[in-house]
């Protein structure tokens, strides 16, 4: 598989992932499509087994949804190149932001923060990006940012939940601006024998760690083993994210070949990534059960009730890369000591 990847030009190699990822994604679509076709037309749709079904039928729709979405990504910035790609996950950012900031009620005296962190830090954080001062846009957020939202928002003479409010904001900054930032910050590595690739970077990433969600999810659901942490999550055990960090890591061995890696330091790689995202994506979980909203989109049976939050979703579609970015992104970095 490595060396059929690596002997396949740049185009080969495009024309192949497309075939495979969207062939495998529209195969499971259509799966699910008759699956659901057929339990809408079971005559014990009513009774506890069918109900448990269908919540199994609404949480594969919605881990596909993430991979339609996540990949649909990947290809738009394939193809727009990298200046499109900065705006294309800049507007991820914006509504992510956006949706994190809605599950927490903000004051009057927060105002100045928001301002600085939607059109002053976002915009900054994407531009260093653009023109590949990694230099300023590894430690912006962490550093000055962190010190300059505080100041802001004392400037407001406002003290009451002054330590909560501004560590919640500085939280969404790090996850939805500074992680999901290191997504296109991919396609600007340099690696030796390796130009204008960069874009199989973030294939890598994305469907290694896409896949150890979705291996976890069904292995989980066909386990049904006792949840490891229910006060958090009830779909989470340690054999199901044990078996699916296991094939997230092996996918990632296997497409070596379109990356600047060898099999071992693919493998390796994904699984930075894919345990990164995962728990990522459980810290998350946490957080939403700290703010009382059990999911991004609530569902009552079979009727769809409105998005709690304000970009229906979107960040719990993402917010495994969120984590998963910059973990791989400067593991790479260091491992290889590429220059900046």
């Amino acid at each position: 598989m490595y060396q059929f990847l690596k002997n396949l030009s740049t185009n080969q190699q495009i024309a192949a992932l497309f075939v495979t990822v969207f062939g495998f994604l529209l195969i499971a679509s259509l799966i699910l499509f008759f699956l659901t076709l057929r339990f809408d037309h079971r005559k014990d749709s009513d009774s506890a087994s069918a109900m448990r079904h269908r919540a199994d039928l609404k949480n594969a729709e919605g881990v596909l949804k993430s991979s339609w979405l996540m990949t649909g990504v990947f290809w738009l910035a394939w193809i727009a190149g990298t200046p499109v790609a900065g705006v294309l996950f800049g507007l991820v950012s914006f509504f992510c932001l956006r949706e994190f900031i809605s599950i927490s009620p903000t004051r009057r005296g927060d105002h100045r923060s928001l301002i600085l962190a939607f059109f002053v830090i976002l915009p900054l954080q994407y531009v260093l990006v653009a023109y590949e001062r990694f230099d300023l846009f590894s430690v912006l957020i962490p550093v000055y940012v962190f010190l300059a939202i505080p100041v802001a928002s004392v400037l407001s003479n406002d003290p009451q939940g002054f330590l909560e409010r501004n560590a919640k904001l500085q939280w969404g900054i790090m996850v939805c601006i500074y992680g999901m930032s290191h997504v296109p910050a991919l396609l600007l590595l340099k690696f030796p024998n390796y130009s204008h690739k960069g874009a199989f970077l973030i294939f890598f990433l994305v469907l290694t760690v896409q896949m150890a969600m979705l291996t976890q999810h069904l292995a989980s659901r066909k386990l049904r083993q006792p949840p490891s942490l229910p006060n958090i999550s009830q779909s989470f055990n340690w054999t199901s994210w044990g078996i699916g960090i296991g094939v997230g890591s092996s996918i990632g061995a296997l497409l070596a070949g379109i990356t600047p890696f060898v099999p071992g330091q693919a493998f390796a790689m994904a699984f930075i990534a894919c345990v990164a995202g995962t728990l990522g994506h459980l810290v998350m979980k946490a957080l939403k059960r700290d703010r009382g909203v059990p999911i991004w989109r609530e569902e009552e049976g079979s009727v769809r009730l409105a998005a709690i939050t304000g970009a229906g979703g979107l960040l719990y579609r993402v917010d495994a890369l969120c984590f998963a970015a910059p973990i791989f992104f400067h593991s790479v970095q260091w491992y290889f000591d590429l220059k900046r």
